[in-house]
Formats: C-alpha cells, sequence, structure tokens
C-alpha cells in the first residue's frame, strides 16, 4: 500500500511540471513526516551520509573535463582525424561523424557535449558535401548517445553511487559494448549511404593521415591517461577525473591554445552550474532511496518476485520496457537514481551479475536520449540543426531501431559486458 501512495504522489508531482528532484525530495517529506514516525535527525543523517561519497566527486570533474574539451578545439581535430580514415567510403563525412563521436566520448563522459561538439562542427561541412540534413542529424544525434556507454561515463558514475558498484568494472564493462554498438551505428550509416548513393570525400594519403592523427593525439592521449591510470591503479576512478580535468584545461589553453585564460571562469561556471543540477538530483534521490528502504519496497517487491517464480528473461524484458518507457519523460540521471535502488534488489535476487545489470540499464538509457518528449538528443541536435522534434525523432528511427536490436544481444548475452572486466580481474 505504502508503494502505491509514494509512486502515486511521485507521478502527481510530475504531472505538473514540476523538476523531478524537486518532486522527489517533495514527495519523501510528505510521506515520511505525515505517514511514519522517522525522526527528522534520521533524515537529516542519512542526507549526509548518503552524498558524502567520494565517487560522487567524478561527476563535477568529468564535466569539468567535457566542456574544457568541447570549447578547446579537441573536436575539430578529432573530426578531421576521423574523416581522413573513413572519409573515402559511402557515406563518409557520416561514417567519421560516428567515429568521432566514439572517440570523444572517450574523453568527455556526457552525450550532449558529444551532440554539441561534433554535431557542430560535422553538421555544416556535411551540409556542403550534398548530404541530407536528415541524414547528417540523424547520424549525430543517435551516436552522441555513445557519450554514456563509452567510458568514462557519469551516468556510469550515478549507478554505481546508487547501487555501490565498482566503477572501474563498470567503465572497463563498457568498452566492448561501446565499440559494438559503434560498428552498428556505422554500418547503418554506411548501408544507407550506399542505398542512396549519398557523396564520398577524396582519399587521404598516408601523409594526410598521419598528419591529422598527430594533430589530435593529445585529445586521443586523454583515453589513455584516464582509463590506463585507473586499470593499473595509479589512481582511483574520481582521481582520474580530477586528472582528466587538468589534464582537458592544459591541451584546450596551452596546447592547441583554441581557449584563452579569460574564457577560463566562463567554462568553469557553467560547469559548475551542471554540477549543482546533477548533485541537487542525487541529494532528492539519496532521500528517496532512504524512503523505499525504510518502507521495505525493494524487498518486498524481490520477494514477491521470486515468489512468484519470475525467471530472469522475463525480469529483464520487464525492465526494459519500463526503462524505455522511462525514457520518454525523464533524463538518464534521474532514472538511473529512482530505478537502480528498486530494481538492483530484484536483480541480485535473480543472481544476474550488478555490472551486466548496470550496462543493460546504461543501453536503455542510451535509447531513452533519442525518444520525444523528453529526449536529451533531440533537444540538443534541434539546436544545432534547427529541426522540429518530430522531425529529428523520424531522421533518427533507423539508429534507433538498431540500438533497440543492441539493447536485446547486450541484455541477453552477459559477456558482451563481462567479458573484459572477468579478464582484468575485476569480477
Amino acid at each position: 500500500m505504502s508503494a502505491l501512495i509514494i509512486f502515486t504522489l511521485l507521478m502527481v508531482l510530475m504531472l505538473t511540471g514540476m523538476p523531478i528532484s524537486i518532486a522527489l525530495g517533495l514527495t519523501v517529506m510528505t510521506f515520511l513526516f505525515t505517514m511514519t514516525s522517522v525522526p527528522v535527525e534520521s533524515v537529516a543523517l542519512k542526507l549526509f551520509t548518503g552524498i558524502e561519497k567520494f565517487e560522487i566527486m567524478a561527476i563535477p570533474f568529468f564535466i569539468l573535463a567535457g566542456n574544457f574539451l568541447t570549447h578547446g578545439g579537441v573536436a575539430k581535430r578529432m573530426v578531421n582525424f576521423a574523416t581522413s580514415m573513413v572519409g573515402h567510403w559511402y557515406g563518409g563525412l557520416g561514417l567519421a561523424g560516428v567515429m568521432a563521436c566514439a572517440l570523444f566520448a572517450a574523453v568527455s563522459g556526457s552525450s550532449p557535449a558529444t551532440v554539441v561538439a561534433i554535431g557542430s562542427i560535422l553538421l555544416p561541412a556535411m551540409l556542403k558535401a550534398g548530404f541530407p540534413k536528415q541524414f547528417g542529424a540523424g547520424i549525430i544525434t543517435s551516436s552522441g548517445a555513445l557519450g554514456i556507454l563509452i567510458p568514462p561515463s557519469i551516468v556510469m558514475v550515478m549507478y554505481a553511487v546508487a547501487t555501490n558498484a565498482s566503477i572501474g568494472a563498470l567503465f572497463m564493462a563498457g568498452i566492448i559494448p561501446g565499440l559494438i554498438l559503434t560498428f552498428f551505428l556505422g554500418a547503418v550509416t554506411w548501408y544507407r549511404a550506399y542505398k542512396f548513393n549519398y557523396p564520398r570525400q577524396p582519399r587521404a594519403s598516408l601523409k594526410m593521415r598521419v598528419r591529422a592523427f598527430l594533430d589530435s593525439v593529445w585529445g586521443l592521449l586523454l583515453i589513455v591517461v584516464v582509463m590506463g591510470g585507473i586499470y593499473t591503479g595509479i589512481f582511483t576512478p574520481t582521481e582520474a577525473a580530477a586528472m582528466s580535468a587538468v589534464y582537458a584545461f592544459v591541451i584546450a589553453v596551452f596546447v592547441y591554445k583554441d581557449m584563452s585564460l579569460k574564457d577560463v571562469p566562463r567554462v568553469l561556471l557553467n560547469s559548475a552550474s551542471m554540477s549543482a543540477m546533477l548533485l541537487y538530483i542525487i541529494t532528492n534521490a539519496v532521500l528517496f532511496s532512504f524512503l523505499l528502504t525504510n518502507e521495505n519496497i525493494p524487498q518486498s517487491l524481490a520477494s514477491w518476485m521470486t515468489g512468484m517464480g519470475m525467471g530472469v528473461i522475463v525480469f529483464l524484458i520487464a525492465v526494459n520496457i519500463i526503462l524505455l518507457i522511462a525514457g520518454n519523460f525523464m533524463e538518464p540521471s534521474s532514472i538511473m537514481l529512482i530505478f537502480a535502488p528498486i530494481f538492483f534488489p530484484m536483480a541480485m535476487a535473480l543472481g544476474i551479475n550488478p555490472i551486466h545489470f548496470g550496462i543493460i540499464m546504461v543501453v536503455n538509457m542510451e535509447i531513452g536520449m533519442l525518444t520525444p518528449p523528453v529526449g536529451l538528443n533531440l533537444y540538443v541536435a534541434s539546436g544545432i540543426t534547427k529541426m522540429g522534434l518530430s522531425e529529428l525523432t523520424v531522421a533518427v528511427l533507423p539508429w534507433l531501431f538498431t540500438m533497440l536490436a543492441f539493447l536485446m544481444l547486450v541484455t541477453y548475452v552477459p559477456a558482451i559486458s563481462l567479458w573484459l572486466p572477468g579478464v582484468m580481474g575485476m569480477l
């Protein structure tokens, strides 16, 4: 009965147009202070202990690094490198967009930042080369979602915060799924370009490719700095996030010199604003998780599910459907922080690996970035392309269906997610 009251109250508040973070906080306070005898001191204590986690510090650092890279010319050099490698194939600039999104995702950890950074550079070039606007918009909007699957990923940090899973193991588990999805998105791009005979770029010479690689190498080295540092034990994922912010600042200001020191305060302020928004959501989600646990809701659902004889296959189908529906109305961070504490005990009761389950949730979040009415990538791409949401939704459909097929693959083939962290001894 308490679960019904809690979720009904949350839905009513959300339907009023209230921000999700505030709706979460009001739901918790209303229920706790009117229907339970939990003392105020316990709520305050849980609030502070819930967000007093070293891992949460990775979020503002990754956001800061992504902003430095977005404004610091790294994306432009990655686009040039990708174009030199695959531009001569059918739909070459489109394939370069997929490849550049994957590369930028590996240094930014943010999907909207990837769409902005790559899309603002590549889309004008594709239009100038004669590609249809819908084709370019579909590629960038969908490929930008790789920003939350290819590590480092802010959404993976959110999952780790909500479930106490290993951030390092999650990052490692995202590498192979990220590469496979990049290949699938590239294959769809190539096929459509081949089918409709879209333009191809002149083949770049070996000298041009080497020059493009050397020009972008400082940005690409950030992947080595972050991932290599984590897996060699030089620093923790949170320390790697701090290192990535410092590194991104140095290459943006002193190496590439596309950003001056007077631009730094603006980037810092923008990053602080984004970080404050996410941390406020985390704060209220921690209270919401405390409320659910206090009412024994996740444990009761897990017991009911096992008592009903629900197996892994049916459970994962149900999880995917619920998360895909939620993705239509909520942004990834809120979905992860609300649903992970609910589904996680059920998944553990069925023997599902927590790292595999985390990757399943992240892929669902990727798809949610492309679905209206609240798909973040659609809004970001709309600002770049000046296209409406309905037009953009139609444009991304070929890649969206591909991502849905990939979701089924990664859901029921755990080895895709678990092989690499298993080899690294992280499971």
